[in-house]
């Protein structure tokens, strides 16, 4: 018995449901596994091998007891086929942000599943919602919510000062755009904070690709005497592709936003300097404010940025 135990658990990375056992020993042999501590249980049906357990205490484990990949494997084997990862633990599996174990795990299902929250898990009910595609894809194995909903149904779970970044770079990275994200707030017309969620897409929809880009858009590159800035604009020089921060076409200036850290390094200098000596060939002058600037300075940029503007209009 020990041995198919043993063998099952090895396919199923130490998780199994009371019908998975069932099918290669008997109805005792679970109970005894349960017994003597081999198995221990975590959802109803759903049992995990002692040793994926990391606490001392007596009585059923919690699942913030389990690694990131048992707890949910336990949530699908409870699920059973219902249900997909949503919120922040969609983000996660869409590698858009690391979630604590201490943090519920979040299931969404259609409405009347029978399916219900429980301690370390907490589960949506959606009505329309069907578990396939389009609204659930498979990652690393796992059915999850599409990305789109996933960075809309998230914003209010998150901290406020983490909520902009799984948004930004995702349309950073190119994963989807801003109008599907847009798409997908419009489908929940009482989500909490929304009003920040379509500021922030507005943003990205007219090409701010980082947090101090959002800062330089608000604060600097916008108002009185400004142009229309294109933002984040692909350019072709000798064959090479490079993105334009903010971008004057008219006087063709590039203003670079340097990030705190990104362009500090002697490294990162060097790309710097052979990319604004790449763009020069072509006409366009590059201008690159820093950080610390940005954020202290802004008024002083404004100024300086239309002094460049307009000197570069009557040359």
């Amino acid at each position: 018995m020990d041995v198919l135990l043993d063998a099952l658990l090895r396919r199923t990375g130490g998780v199994v449901t009371r019908s998975q056992v069932s099918q290669v020993l008997p109805r005792w042999a679970l109970e005894n596994a349960v017994a003597t501590g081999r198995l221990r249980h975590v959802l109803p049906t759903v049992y995990v091998a002692a040793d994926l357990i990391d606490d001392d205490r007596s009585g059923a484990p919690q699942l913030s007891d389990l690694g990131p990949q048992s707890r949910r494997r336990a949530v699908v084997a409870y699920a059973a086929g219902r249900a997909a990862f949503s919120h922040t633990t969609a983000l996660e599996l869409w590698g858009l942000r690391r979630q604590p174990a201490d943090e519920a795990l979040h299931l969404t299902v259609p409405f009347g599943a029978g399916m219900r929250s429980r301690a370390g898990l907490t589960v949506h009910h959606r009505r329309g919602f069907t578990v396939g595609p389009p609204q659930v894809v498979v990652r690393g194995g796992e059915p999850v919510v599409r990305l789109e909903r996933s960075l809309v149904e998230s914003w209010p779970l998150l901290p406020a000062t983490d909520r902009p970044a799984p948004l930004i770079r995702a349309v950073n990275d190119r994963w989807t755009n801003a109008d599907r994200i847009t798409a997908a707030l419009d489908e929940l017309p009482r989500l909490t904070d929304r009003p920040a969620v379509r500021t922030l897409l507005t943003k990205l929809a007219a090409g701010c690709r980082s947090q101090l880009e959002i800062w330089g858009h608000d604060h600097v590159f916008a108002g009185a005497g400004m142009p229309a800035f294109r933002r984040q604009q692909m350019v072709r020089v000798e064959g090479r592709t490079i993105y334009l921060d903010v971008y004057a076409e008219r006087e063709r200036v590039d203003f670079e936003l340097d990030g705190a850290a990104s362009h500090g390094s002697p490294a990162q200098r060097e790309v710097d300097l052979r990319r604004d000596a790449l763009l020069a060939t072509a006409g366009i002058q590059v201008v690159r404010f820093a950080h610390r600037r940005l954020v202290y300075e802004p008024e002083q940029v404004r100024r300086e940025v239309l002094t460049i503007l307009d000197r570069r209009r009557n040359q």
